[in-house]
């Protein structure tokens, strides 16, 4: 037995359709129009209570509202096949493959609940998407009933953003179920299984924190939950707030979960802000280092050049050899170069003799040759005898 689905389900298949044959540009047009209609409560209940809008990763329950033990069969079919069955006696239980060998659709993802005969599929996907058939039979009436399930494959980067939540201390961060909440509903947020936020309109219930669960004041009063959309804001959040929130919506027909991870970050520099750091760091002290190897380069090749120089001064200023440096010891003035000479006049057998003094004022071992020409104009066999005794600049 088929349901009469509203218009709006088929609107949503048709921009489903359309999402997956069109160009870019128009399916980013159609995504914002599935956001839009997200933002206003397609993913949810339907209005006539049996038909669920979920999306992927989700997990849905399908209520039976009667009781295992007053039935004497539950069973559930999808595309006419059957699995799951669950006996009055729960002397027989099984799921998918269990009940037909040839069937391995969802895998392991369906539970069936021992007291109602309630059928939840976790982790839902878009092929899970059709009509769940629903039969209890008990020994005064059978009854039969149709949830239709619509499963969207929200694009992973929308979905992680909505479900993925990075921040950091002392910052807020917002969880939005997605849904339009409606009276019916029962909204309510889970951290680690226990209860931190509900909010239900009929009959009207809000609470957070330690006025859901008394004695427990983990937030303290750091939580703000939306009347209107049952958004749940985390201020001031610390570290230790980090961990998978679960959100319940539940009716009498449907439960939806799904589930936000929140991750935490300690204040301080983000990773990509230390690598810039180090990096600038690294590209500094190698700049230091080149500057430091060019000046002292530099200086080397100055030294070897300024010692070349000197050693080249030194040979330039060393006077011929025919040359006789002379040096006027009362005023320490270089006289000018001369040769000296001796002449002998004299006709005895007397020599003259004469010294000549010669100055080295260079800085070197070298000593400067004197010539020395001796005229010999006697007629006796004496001779004139010059002596040249080198004088150092100490000396004078």
């Amino acid at each position: 037995m088929k349901s009469k689905l509203n218009p709006l389900f088929y609107s949503i298949h048709i921009l489903l359709f359309l999402l997956c044959k069109k160009e870019m540009k128009l399916r980013s047009i159609l995504i914002t129009a599935l956001l839009f209609l997200l933002e206003y409560g397609v993913f949810s209940v339907g209005t006539d209570g049996l038909s669920a809008f979920v999306m992927d990763e989700d997990a849905v329950t399908l209520h039976t509202n009667v009781e295992t033990k007053q039935q004497e069969d539950i069973k559930w079919y999808f595309d006419d096949t059957r699995i799951a069955q669950i006996s009055g006696d729960l002397s027989y239980i099984c799921t998918d493959v269990n009940c037909i060998k040839s069937t391995e659709r969802f895998r392991d993802r369906l539970k069936l609940d021992h007291q109602t005969g309630s059928l939840t599929i976790m982790n839902t996907r878009e092929p899970d998407s059709g009509d769940y058939e629903l039969k209890i039979i008990s020994i005064r009436k059978s009854s039969e009933k149709t949830f239709s399930v619509t499963v969207y494959d929200v694009p992973a980067a929308e979905r992680d953003e909505m479900k993925r939540k990075s921040v950091k201390e002392g910052e807020s961060v917002t969880l939005d179920p997605g849904v339009m909440k409606t009276p019916n509903y029962l909204m309510t947020w889970y951290l680690n299984g226990i209860c931190i936020a509900e909010i239900c309109e009929e009959p009207r219930m809000i609470c957070t924190d330690v006025q859901c669960n008394n004695g427990t004041d983990r937030f303290r009063d750091r939580l703000n939950l939306d009347h209107q959309t049952g958004s749940l804001t985390i201020m001031n959040i610390r570290n230790t707030d980090s961990g998978l929130y679960k959100l319940q919506i539940s009716s009498n027909r449907f439960t939806i979960k799904r589930s936000f991870s929140v991750t935490v970050s300690v204040s301080g520099l983000s990773a990509g802000e230390i690598a810039g750091i180090c990096a600038a760091i690294l590209l500094i002290a190698a700049s230091v280092c080149g500057f430091y190897f060019y000046k002292r380069r530099v200086k080397r090749k100055d030294t070897r050049t300024q010692h070349n120089d000197q050693v080249n001064g030194v040979y330039n200023l060393s006077p011929d050899q025919n040359d006789v440096p002379l040096m006027d010891v009362a005023h320490e003035r270089s006289s000018n170069h001369t040769n000296a000479l001796v002449m002998n006049t004299s006709n005895d057998s007397s020599s003259n003799h004469t010294d000549a003094l010669v100055m080295n004022t260079s800085n070197d071992s070298s000593s400067n040759h004197i010539d020395a020409l001796v005229m010999n104009t006697s007629n006796d066999s004496s001779s004139n005898h010059i002596e040249i005794e080198p004088a150092a600049a100490s000396e004078i």
